[in-house]
């Protein structure tokens, strides 16, 4: 074997080395040896040992000389991404009774190479590429979390590379196997002391006792760590599983001792192995294409293996980067109202979908109900941000704004099907935003009433045609005023103000649209609001009839103050009690106020 290595680096022909090497009955460690062969083998190996580390840069330190490693085979191969399936290098690669070497060529240095990797036999798993040209003559190594590709020179050498690499792996694994044999059969007890006295019971001490083997020779067994590479490499979680549950069913009721250590050691490696695999698969990184469903393969496995908590801390985590994926890909329409129906289609459902799926897959942990609660809250506060932006940072009408809120609320009522309510999170998310909505409509309303009440002339109202008298009854019955009738006159007349008619449609739209915003955290702003509009017009109407000296005009603004007591302010109390649940003291108390007004109209004081 040396003289074939030396040759091979002297020729720089590493292949023809490896058939050399093949050749040569002293380097194969299969055929049986003399004693003196034997040790002309085991010299020779070592020195073919010392020989690759000088050919190889940088293993040196990595593979130290030991008794009983050597170079079982070596050959030229080419890399392919796996991906790709693009040249990626040539290497050369070193084949030992315990490991494989991978050097790639130094393209300046005729015969040295430098390190790649190395691959433990008991971590790596060799499968067979299939020919597809012009791709062939290939095989793949696979130890987690590599993957990689290798094409031999031609179809024979590929074959002499996947037998050689079996056998090894087989010696290897035959090789541990008796040496823990050997070390779980029982030590022969040392011969007792001699005593002085001949009569001495032989017996009088117990011998220890023998610990208690365990039968770990069966194929399955001494396969395991592979099949698990190879089940992990595969993406074949579910069966890897199957196998960790196979040998923990069988190790159930069996001792402890050495040689299950070391095998338990060997299998919690690959446990950890596979664990990196699923947080990988449920990492926001991967495609949240599939929706909550595609996690449920890695969800179910982790579970299996007892890692529940982090299962469900990382299904949140992938269920809250799809959610914000999706909101942040949707598109911004012209009509607000439209945008909102899109954004509450797509957060809600994304939100049922993922709430049926949790109480799926965590049937049987409750413990992870709390975790779910909280991520809830944290995804609806990542809905309430972008609606908050398009309907209230945008300056949106109050109609619209109550529309958009009335969206929100129906879709909300979906998670009920499930027994989730989150409607008081979203109430509380959005009573900011709301408030400051009612206050800034209320200022509005304010303005325009003290404005039209600067131009008051305190005149009839002439419509001109039927149409529009027929328009204004249909306003005015669906504000719920309705005795208007008795206020119209002859062919398109009206005997009320403008002003006054104008504040009762405004102030009856003001109170539906905020009643549509309504929840208890908003009942004081709403009642301040609707009290505040209201003195506008009332303090105006008993400011005129104290001012006004012709006694014609005085009856007429009687006339529009008698409506606006007896008939405008009885239907915003009443709207607002249906609408609330309950009735407001303070628009009992203004109607009490202007009550007495009416009794003594030429009183100084004013409504307050």
């Amino acid at each position: 074997v040396t003289q074939a290595l030396l040759l091979q680096a002297d020729r720089d022909d590493p292949a023809q080395g490896a058939r050399r090497a093949a050749a040569d009955p002293h380097s194969n460690p299969f055929l049986p040896l003399s004693a003196k062969e034997a040790a002309a083998s085991e010299e020779g190996r070592q020195r073919t040992l010392t020989t690759l580390l000088e050919k190889v840069e940088g293993c040196r330190d990595l593979l130290p000389e030991s008794p009983g490693k050597y170079l079982v085979y070596n050959g030229d191969l080419v890399e392919y991404d796996a991906d790709h399936m693009a040249q990626v290098q040539r290497v050369h690669a070193f084949l030992m009774n315990d490991c494989l070497l991978v050097a790639a060529w130094l393209p300046n240095r005729r015969g040295t190479y430098r390190y790649d990797a190395l691959y433990p036999l008991e971590d790596l798993a060799v499968i067979n590429v299939k020919d597809n040209p012009p791709m062939k003559d290939m095989f793949k190594l696979l130890r987690f979390p590599e993957s990689r590709i290798f094409q031999a020179e031609n179809a024979k050498i590929k074959k002499e590379w996947l037998e050689v690499l079996e056998e090894t792996k087989r010696n290897r694994a035959l090789s541990e196997k008796l040496r823990l044999e050997q070390e779980a059969l029982p030590r022969a007890a040392p011969p007792p002391p001699e005593t002085a006295n001949p009569f001495e019971q032989e017996d009088e001490k117990e011998p220890p006792p023998e610990e208690e083997t365990v039968d770990l020779s069966m194929e399955w067994i001494q396969e395991l760590p592979e099949d698990l590479d190879v089940c992990i490499a595969q993406r074949d979680f579910e069966g890897a599983v199957d196998l960790l549950d196979k040998l923990n069913e069988y190790l159930g009721d069996k001792p402890v001792n050495q040689p299950v250590r070391e095998l338990r050691a060997k299998v919690d490696e690959r446990v950890r192995q596979l664990t990196d695999v699923l947080v990988f698969e449920l990492s926001p990184d991967r495609s949240l294409r599939g929706g909550p469903r595609a996690t449920r393969r890695a969800v179910s496995q982790l579970i299996r293996l007892g890692q529940s908590t982090k299962a469900c801390e990382l299904f949140l985590k992938n269920r809250a980067a799809a959610v914000h994926t999706a909101i942040r890909q949707l598109r911004i329409e012209g009509a607000t109202l439209l945008y909102i129906h899109k954004l509450c289609h797509v957060f809600f459902t994304s939100l049922l979908e993922t709430a049926r799926e949790f109480e799926t897959d965590f049937a049987g942990n409750s413990g992870c109900y709390s975790a779910f609660i909280v991520w809830a809250r944290s995804a609806v506060r990542m809905f309430v941000d972008a609606f908050s932006k398009q309907v209230f940072d945008s300056k949106e009408s109050l109609s619209t704004a109550a529309e958009c809120v009335k969206v929100a609320k129906e879709h909300c009522k979906q998670l009920s099907e499930i027994g989730l309510d989150l409607t008081f999170i979203i109430h509380a998310l959005l009573v900011k935003d709301i408030r400051g909505a009612l206050q800034s409509y209320k200022d509005i309303i304010i303005e325009a009433t003290k404005h039209r009440n600067s131009e008051e002339m305190w005149r009839r109202m002439n419509l001109m045609t039927p149409e529009a008298l027929g328009k204004l009854k249909e306003e005015m019955r669906s504000c719920g005023v309705g005795s208007f009738e008795q206020y119209t006159g002859d062919d398109c007349w009206v005997n009320l103000s403008y002003t006054v008619v104008a504040f009762t449609k405004q102030t009856m739209a003001f109170l539906e649209e905020a009643l549509k915003l309504y929840f208890p955290e908003l009942h004081m702003v709403l009642l301040e609001s609707l009290v505040e509009i209201i003195l506008v017009a009332v303090q105006h109407v008993d400011y005129s009839l104290r001012c006004e000296q012709d006694p014609e005009k005085k009856a007429f603004i009687r006339q529009n103050a008698s409506f606006l007591y007896e008939t405008v302010l009885p239907v915003v109390e009443k709207r607002f009690e249906e609408g609330v649940g309950k009735p407001a003291k303070q628009l009992q108390d203004l109607r009490n106020a202007s009550r007495l007004m009416r009794v003594n109209p030429e009183s100084t004081t004013s409504v307050v």
